[in-house]
């Protein structure tokens, strides 16, 4: 496959080319120039390979291969989330060096989504006639509300049974709920007047600023802000909203400059970072319901902070919405997507398990995450890769990759997938 290899490489790199984070949409454009070109790329490199294509509207796009009566999805997508700040490469350059290819998307989620293209002309290349109509989608709105996977149920029907690349390795059997809302803060006396940072609801916030009313630097400079004229800066670190540990949260160390002088910026601290309603105590198998405040915004008089909740698969989310309505403020709901819960011991998981094993020579378990996949779009379906637990965590943060070694594995696990799923 060292051909295929290098097709894929290059591949990867031009589609990294394509900025397709969220823009203004147009009337045949929903989410944007960027999305809408980089979904034209990738299915005219289909087609180029012999495979039936179609574009929903610029929304979502499709690849097929085979005719069976039985359907198998693979969901993928290419839209990203903002490049953000702090990159040493070039956000959207596709550079390959150092055995890997930088750029915004390449492992969330271009990267496995070329690799699941590839291992299909791989197949088709080699005569393999599934069994199964593979339906392989391409949505162009998964980091930022599926209106992608909302326009296809209208206009087309979910295969029941797939697959996306677009999770964890070994393989992924539960997805925690998630749920993102917007907490109002009101603050009297504000000893600020202007306070702002945070790019994206699903993305740790790495910058944040404010001007006080009275700028204390000795203070400012105990918490490592900026001070840039009137106005003070922190700096932190993305990373997934699902995973705030990862991060650094900007948000903290700017509302603590304020803490000591406004009681209602501390209740903010304390219900934002220091848990003092008890949400972060929900848990199960799945793990512990993670809290991001990764938007925030002074208006009107009060704070407005958008949060990233996810919250444990087998926890009602009546028992998450009572928690919140225990905080006292107003609150609104901005997204919420149920929790996934497959069989562990069911044969999409257990065949999976077993490509992975045999592939990468380990003794594997399926695991619970707290990201949201397009898995949860099917009946019976989870993620399958691209990372592994061991991995550097790249996604969301600056200086993005996917080694050059991942998308070997990736091309040969996926090609197996679908021969042993659709056969």
């Amino acid at each position: 496959m060292t051909d295929c290899f290098e097709q894929t490489v290059k591949s990867i790199s031009e589609s990294i080319r394509f900025d397709s984070s969220l823009k203004d949409p147009t009337p045949s454009m929903p989410f944007g120039k960027g999305a809408a070109d980089c979904l034209a790329h990738f299915l005219s490199l289909a087609q180029e390979m012999g495979f039936e294509t179609h574009n929903y509207e610029n929304y979502i796009g499709e690849v097929t291969f085979g005719d069976g009566q039985e359907e198998f999805a693979v969901l993928a997508h290419l839209d990203v989330v903002p490049a953000g700040n702090g990159w040493t490469k070039p956000p959207f350059g596709g550079e390959v060096s150092d055995n890997k290819i930088w750029g915004r998307g390449a492992m969330d989620d271009k990267g496995p989504a070329f690799c699941v293209l590839y291992a299909m002309k791989a197949l088709k290349d080699e005569g393999f006639t599934p069994h199964k109509k593979i339906r392989f989608l391409l949505g162009c709105n998964e980091e930022d509300g599926w209106g992608c996977i909302d326009h296809f149920n209208e206009v087309s029907s979910m295969p029941e049974e797939g697959f996306s690349p677009d999770g964890s390795f070994p393989v992924i059997y539960a997805e925690k709920g998630i749920l993102h809302v917007r907490l109002h803060f009101p603050i009297k006396n504000p000893p600020f007047n202007y306070l702002s940072g945070g790019t994206s609801v699903n993305m740790v916030c790495a910058e944040c600023s404010a001007t006080p009313r009275t700028l204390t630097v000795t203070r400012a400079r105990e918490l490592g802000l900026e001070i840039k004229g009137k106005k003070i800066i922190a700096h932190g670190k993305s990373a997934h909203g699902s995973t705030p540990e990862l991060g650094i949260n900007a948000i903290l160390p700017v509302l603590t400059f304020f803490e000591h002088k406004n009681a209602d910026v501390k209740k903010v601290i304390d219900c934002l970072f220091r848990d003092s309603f008890g949400l972060t105590e929900l848990a199960d198998e799945t793990g512990r319901l993670t809290f991001s405040p990764d938007i925030i915004k002074f208006r009107k008089g009060e704070l407005q902070v958008i949060c990233d909740i996810r919250y444990p698969a087998t926890i009602p989310y009546a028992v998450v919405i009572e928690k919140i309505k225990s905080i006292g403020v107003k609150f609104e709901t901005l997204r919420h997507q149920a929790p996934l819960m497959q069989d562990k011991d069911g044969s999409l998981v257990q065949t999976l398990l077993k490509i992975y094993e045999h592939n990468t020579h380990e003794t594997a378990e399926p695991i619970a995450i707290g990201g949201g996949t397009y898995a949860r779009a099917l009946k019976r379906g989870v993620a399958f890769g691209p990372e592994k637990e061991t991995d550097e965590p790249v996604v969301h943060q600056a200086d993005e990759y996917i080694s050059l070694d991942r998308v070997k594995l990736l091309l040969k696990v996926y090609k197996q997938a679908i021969s042993e799923l659709t056969r």
